[in-house]
């Protein structure tokens, strides 16, 4: 009987112990009430944005022609000389704490023969359905480094396309994408392992919501101009604010 009790009690303590090493899982329950915001200040001239020539691809070109010009999307800049498309998200005050993806998928649309969004965030395990609204073929080719990658055709046949969905197992900031039928055509995916992540808007802002209390580093990425961080405390029901500043090159 004691040997049983002594087993018993190494069981009970195993498993206990087992349940502390468990990561913490965040649900609606324990949603946080802090937040961030700012904005992305553009500092020096402004680059011009060069016209994309689709003339080469007449369906392409035939669905803007000369009174809906094209401009690529590498750095644009708001009339408020802010700048558009920069990825903000958490990358360090949240470890021991995991998320679960949502069961919503991140729609990116081929239309026009261009990429929308231009950059987009995906949580790990998140569903990317790609769609095509275009009636033509496209192609999606992903190019990470950490996550697999994947090169398929999008015909448009009977009228339609079929939708492809695909998913990421790894944090990776940014994964590329590109059309191998049309070459002007790319765009950026952020896979991250939390839910505070945020894309500057046309007015250069950008906003997480529902933070637990806490300290964190926030990571603002660009695709010429890289990376900046900064750090900010938030308490409950606190709202701060932290911009950062890109500089011209």
């Amino acid at each position: 009987m004691r040997h049983l009790k002594s087993t018993l009690t190494l069981a009970c303590s195993m498993a206990l112990l087992a349940l502390v090493a468990l990561p913490h899982r965040a649900t609606g329950d324990e949603a946080g009430t802090a937040a961030v915001n700012g904005k992305i200040v553009f500092k020096g001239e402004k680059p011009k944005r060069a016209r994309i020539n689709m003339s080469g691809v007449q369906e392409c070109n035939d669905m803007h022609g000369e009174e809906e010009p094209v401009y690529e999307e590498s750095v644009v800049v708001n009339d408020n000389g802010t700048l558009k498309n920069v990825f903000v998200y958490v990358t360090k005050g949240l470890e021991g704490k995991a998320f679960t993806a949502p069961e919503t998928p991140v729609v990116l649309d081929q239309k026009g023969c261009m990429y929308s969004p231009h950059v987009f965030g995906i949580m790990m395990g998140q569903k990317l359905e790609i769609k095509n609204s275009d009636p033509l073929m496209h192609n999606i080719h992903a190019m990470p480094t950490k996550n697999e990658g994947f090169n398929k055709s999008q015909p448009f046949v009977g009228g339609k396309s079929k939708t492809i969905t695909q998913s990421f197992a790894e944090v990776e900031v940014p994964v590329l994408f590109k059309c191998e039928v049309h070459g002007w055509m790319g765009c950026y995916g952020c896979v991250v392992s939390n839910p505070f992540y945020a894309v500057s808007s046309d007015q250069g802002a950008f906003e997480l919501k529902g933070l637990p209390a806490g300290t964190y580093e926030l990571t603002a990425w660009h695709e010429q101009y890289g990376t900046q961080t900064a750090s900010v405390t938030v308490g409950d029901k606190e709202t701060k604010s932290v911009d950062f500043t890109f500089e011209a090159k």
